[in-house]
């Protein structure tokens, strides 16, 4: 099958690769009908070194079920899934209450012999635990949306619920990427009266207030956090959606003391400024790695009947070939988040 493997920075290309098959009776192998590019696959796409092996590329797709193994119930040839971005048992304390990510069992596609999800099929361990059967065919218009819940949309929610996000509050989402929007859409979805998005790139924040932004600040740095203030006088819920130290430091400058920060951007930094002064405000420090499984059932059906519809973050659309070309255009910003079709 054809595939895309990083080499490192700047280099990934679409190759053969042996074909997926079942090595586990809780594996099942799944036919890819859509992946994406995710932006925390920009991060080694800079910075990671020449490999000569190679990281096979991607943890967003569906696609429909060619084989199970002989321990994997719910599930049967032709099914249409969605895979959550990481794998998990289903099973264990961890995922009994609803930490899939931090599965015992679990673990990363692209990673310990497992397919990532940018190629034209993916061998899924713990099956059961991990795909999500969904109930409409494969050319359903509403594709993009489903695919949104393996992560983004599961992340922006997992953002808004774990910053407390409720009827009436006033939330500040730092970040106009694909899981700063979605975190737009969950925090309205939430019932947040007012949605203050802070970001710079105008087609981007356009496209959050259509989602439910009452108001865009493009400043940055503290005069961003002076314009949130005049705007809000400080809001009580942050969701973080970039992962840099700017980003963390706006937040904590818009919060009140007593707030919540939720940081969902993958940290770019070692250390933050979480000492005494933060201490002193009380500020409530959340958020972390989404566990998009216990997530997708909950969302699914606001997808299924229009409710929301996440995959309008999907701004472009390239063939498995194209990949190269998807992850170019994503770190030069001309691609919000690249849909990928075989």
């Amino acid at each position: 099958m054809r595939a895309a493997v990083m080499y490192g920075a700047g280099d990934v290309r679409v190759e053969e690769r042996p074909d997926p098959r079942i090595e586990k009776p809780t594996d099942a192998v799944v036919r890819t009908v859509a992946s994406c590019v995710c932006g925390s696959d920009l991060w080694p796409y800079r910075s990671m070194p020449a490999d000569g092996t190679g990281r096979p590329m991607g943890h967003e797709f569906l696609g429909v079920v060619e084989e199970t193994g002989a321990d994997v119930p719910g599930l049967k040839p032709g099914d249409l899934v969605v895979a959550p971005f990481t794998y998990s048992d289903g099973t264990c304390d961890y995922c009994a209450k609803g930490l899939h990510f931090s599965c015992r069992n679990g673990g990363r596609y692209g990673f310990d012999g497992v397919d990532g999800g940018q190629g034209e099929a993916v061998r899924v361990p713990y099956a059961a635990g991990t795909l999500v059967r969904l109930p409409v065919s494969a050319d359903t218009a509403l594709l993009p949306s489903l695919l949104a819940l393996s992560d983004v949309m599961t992340t922006g929610h997992h953002g808004a619920v774990t910053a407390g996000v409720g009827r009436g509050d006033t939330v500040l989402v730092v970040g106009d990427g694909a899981v700063g929007l979605c975190a737009v859409i969950a925090a309205r979805r939430l019932g947040a009266e007012r949605v203050v998005l802070a970001g710079h790139h105008e087609g981007r924040t356009a496209l959050g207030r259509e989602f439910g932004a009452s108001d865009v600040v493009a400043e940055r740095g503290e005069e961003g956090i002076a314009r949130i203030r005049e705007l809000t006088g400080g809001v009580d819920k942050v969701i973080e959606a970039v992962g840099t130290r700017q980003a963390l430091d706006t937040a904590l400058g818009a919060v009140l003391d007593g707030g919540t920060v939720s940081r969902l951007g993958v940290p770019q930094y070692e250390q933050g400024p979480f000492g005494r002064a933060e201490f002193l405000r009380n500020i409530t420090l959340t958020g972390g790695a989404a566990p998009a499984r216990a997530y997708i059932g909950q969302l699914l059906p606001d997808v299924l009947d229009g409710t929301i519809d996440p995959g309008r973050v999907f701004d472009r659309c390239f063939t498995l070939g194209q990949v190269p070309d998807a992850y170019r255009a994503m770190a030069d910003r001309r691609v919000l988040k690249a849909l990928i079709r075989p």
